[in-house]
């Protein structure tokens, strides 16, 4: 009998350590109901602990309170919701349509639409520049718009050679990095001037579409589809130096600077966790369950959380699932 006693309470302490030692563990899943079809970006109010989703197949806005883990609102009036953005200095929501209306401001007080700008189709990518107050577009067959919030006035468009998809905005500098799949490269855009100043061949690899940076070791992260991979470039000499394989079906990824980890979604059912804190090509630590068709989420790196839209698909729900994220 003792040594069944003790065989347990090693199994209990064995177990507890197995589950401290992965990097995260899902604490929360906040239902979206009858929310149907694809679910596309998020954004984050951090100060008033809201998350907003894209439902982009059920042409919604979805409001969440994480504070309480419950739905808040359900906001229509969109066509095909795909990028969301949050710009607090002006108490507005940006939320960008697949088809037809561009962007549309929506008070984020009240949920009123309050602005629209005609941009023509496929408005993707929302990016909110606080230090200039500049909203970013990525739309069309290749453009990336600047926005000025006070006015609700296109202040800036640079031309691309193709669809862009994920771009990241460099605090430190002026430069905007796009990617640009059907052009199988990055554009890298002076945001002062709104030109292309350079493009970066993806060559090993296609179907750039998720980004992340890592700004102060000058690495930028680039998620292919085919194969599925993560591409490491150099932002100070624009070459290719490293790669990884990981998650299949990829359209988000993040990078944790405090613990040098890149999470990368996708729609495999998986979210992979891979160590940077090494130069050249990250390591996959873990393989975290997600959910199929789950391949966008979020990182709040202040809250030590990150996020996972989850669409409904037979017995499983639309939710948000909540990750912890552990050192």
């Amino acid at each position: 009998m003792r040594k069944l006693v003790s065989m347990s309470i090693l199994l209990i302490a064995t177990l507890q350590l197995m589950s401290a030692e992965e990097p995260m563990a899902m604490i929360q899943a906040i239902e979206l109901p009858s929310v149907e079809g694809r679910i596309d970006h998020l954004a984050l109010d951090a100060s008033g602990e809201r998350l907003f989703v894209a439902a982009l197949g059920n042409n919604t806005l979805e409001v969440l309170d994480l504070k309480s883990g419950t739905h808040l609102k359900s906001v229509q009036g969109f066509q095909e919701p795909q990028g969301v953005g949050f710009a607090p200095d002006f108490g507005a929501i940006i939320v960008a349509n697949g088809q037809g209306k561009g962007i549309q401001a929506v008070d984020a007080t009240d949920f009123r639409l309050t602005h629209a700008i005609a941009l023509g189709d496929d408005s993707d990518n929302v990016r909110y520049d606080a230090n200039a107050k500049t909203i970013y577009v990525g739309y069309g067959n290749g453009a990336l718009v600047a926005i000025d919030p006070a006015s609700w006035r296109v202040t800036g468009q640079v031309q691309l050679t193709g669809h862009p998809e994920s771009f990241q905005l460099e605090q430190s500098g002026s430069r905007v990095f796009v990617n640009v799949p059907t052009a199988g490269h990055i554009a890298v855009v002076d945001r002062k001037t709104m030109k292309t100043v350079t493009t970066w061949a993806v060559t090993t690899a296609e179907a750039n579409y998720p980004m992340a940076l890592d700004e102060a070791h000058h690495r930028l992260f680039i998620g292919c589809r085919k194969p599925a991979t993560v591409l490491v470039f150099d932002t100070t000499t624009g070459k290719q130096v490293g790669s990884a394989p990981i998650v299949g079906d990829t359209d988000d990824m993040f990078f944790d600077a405090r613990r040098n980890r890149l999470y990368v979604i996708g729609g495999e059912g998986f979210i992979d966790v891979l160590d940077t804190a090494a130069s050249g090509s990250p390591s996959r630590v873990s393989r975290i369950d997600g959910a199929p068709g789950a391949r966008t989420g979020l990182l709040a790196p202040t809250k030590d959380h990150l996020y996972l839209a989850v669409p409904h698909r037979g017995a499983q729900r639309a939710e948000i699932r909540v990750y912890e994220l552990h050192n």
